[in-house]
Parts: C-alpha cells; structure tokens; sequence
C-alpha cells in the first residue's frame, strides 16, 4: 500500500486540472478521428485535453514529470513524484457518442499513486482520493462493496487486446468470461478503466478485472479503490503497482473466487 501522502496541497490543483479537461470535452465534439495502432484511436479532442492539462501542470508543478497517453513523459521520471494522466480514457465510446469516458488524472511517487481525480463529463460526477484520506465522489466518502459470493457480483472486465500478439491474450479472456459469466450476477464490459475502477470504489461494481495496465488508465483508479477499502492486485496475486501486468480491482471478500477463476482460465489455454 502506498504511504500515507504529505502530498495533500496538490489535490486542488489535480481537480482543477480534471476541471479543465471537463470543460474542453464538453464544449466540442470530435472533429477528427486518427488510427494510432490496431483498432486504437485517437480524436482531435484526446489531444487538445492533453495539450491544455499538460500546460496547465506545467504552470503549477513545474517540477513534476507527466506520462500522458498521446504526449509521453516528459520531466523526471525514477523514485520523482509525477503525474499520469489519460485525456479521454474511453475514446472509442467518445468518438461514437456513448457517454461512458472519463478524465484520469494520478500522482505517483515512485510505483504507487497517492493522489487521484477522476471526472466522468458526461454523467456529471468527479471522484478523488488522497493516499491514507479516503476516496470520494464530490463532497461525499465512497466504499467498495462487501459482497462476499460471487453470485451476487456484478463484475466488469476489461477490453479485448488488440495487435499482433492480441490472439493468445484473447483466449484468457474469453476463458475467464466463460468460466465468471456461468457463476457471478453479471459480466459487463464498460470499455474505460477509469470508470471501471471507479465504480468498483463506489460499490456499483464488486470486481473489474483488466487484463493489461497502462499507468494513465489505471494509476487514479487504483488508488480510489484502496481508499475506498477494496484490493488491487496484479495478475500473479501480488499489490498493483504501476509497473503491474494487470490491474485487478474487488472487493476483499471476493479474492480467492476470482483469483481462482484467472489462475484456472490462465491454465486452461497453455494446455
């Protein structure tokens, strides 16, 4: 678990950053639409929200170093705090009008997160956590669900993986859908992690489950669902960090069905 953070004072400025990108993705819709990779996209507006929080950060913390998703990393990177921020995380849904993106915006010292501010623009809500503060939507305190069988889970799961190497990664994960969609309540796929792990802070969800990890989609996540006081794990049964394979988010009670499912689906497919 990340130490508790004598990072507080910098939380205004993450929400204000998050602020500002809400405000360019709701004012303009997408103009343009550019391949990056195999089925992986980018809008005109993922770049103008990168462009315009980047600056803004720069201006406030000059001394952080930012990892972005369409920009890189620029500034200090090692054991040195910096941010980590996807612009629209859920680009695929922006792009086709399906409200479900979402702002994330981490701090991170080190490998772990210890603040975070994720906004959801088009349904109107923001999230933050500070490590050892709690996380919470608005003014109000947000904790992960207890459920405790997996029956009555609803658990999402993470997209399918694209690009040359995509086909055995896939046939994990059509294994675990087929073993976790015969035993919880519900499978969902939402199609951003921010949202996904989330609502697993929330408790609208019991369990997300993202069989990869980019430190901009997952690293304010992460820390939300700490806060909130369910686990994050990587694909092996060990603490998330941002160096992690996957990025495992649950309810506490529902570790061993679910770590169990992935071990089990993992086995299946080197057979």
């Amino acid at each position: 678990m990340p130490e508790v953070t004598d990072h507080l004072e910098l939380l205004p400025i993450a929400r204000e950053a998050v602020a500002t990108a809400h405000r360019i993705i709701r004012a303009r819709a997408p103009q343009s639409v550019a391949a990056k990779g195999d089925r992986d996209m980018v809008t005109d507006v993922d770049l103008a929200v990168e462009d315009a929080v980047r600056g803004f950060l720069a201006r406030e913390t000059p001394e952080i170093g930012i990892l972005g998703e369409e920009r890189g990393r620029t500034g200090a990177g090692g054991d040195a705090l910096w941010w980590a921020l996807d612009p629209v995380d859920g680009t695929a849904n922006f792009a086709r009008g399906i409200p479900l993106c979402a702002v994330s915006l981490a701090l991170v010292k080190g490998d772990n997160s210890v603040l975070a501010a994720i906004d959801l623009p088009f349904l109107g809500v923001h999230y933050t956590a500070a490590a050892g503060h709690g996380a919470f939507m608005g003014g109000e305190r947000i904790r992960a669900s207890r459920t405790q069988d997996l029956s009555e889970a609803m658990i999402s799961i993470g997209d399918f993986a694209v690009g040359p190497d995509a086909e055995p990664k896939n046939r994990v994960r059509m294994a675990l859908l087929a073993r976790l969609g015969g035993q919880a309540q519900r499978i969902r796929m939402i199609g951003t992690a921010a949202i996904d792990l989330a609502w697993v802070a929330q408790g609208r969800l019991d369990a997300s489950i993202i069989l990869a990890n980019q430190p901009w989609d997952t690293m304010a996540g992460v820390l939300l669902v700490r806060e909130a006081g369910g686990l994050v794990l990587d694909q092996d049964d060990t603490p998330h960090t941002a160096t992690s394979a996957a990025t495992i988010a649950l309810s506490p009670a529902l570790r061993t069905p679910i770590m169990t499912a992935l071990r089990h689906s993992n086995t299946a497919t080197q057979r």
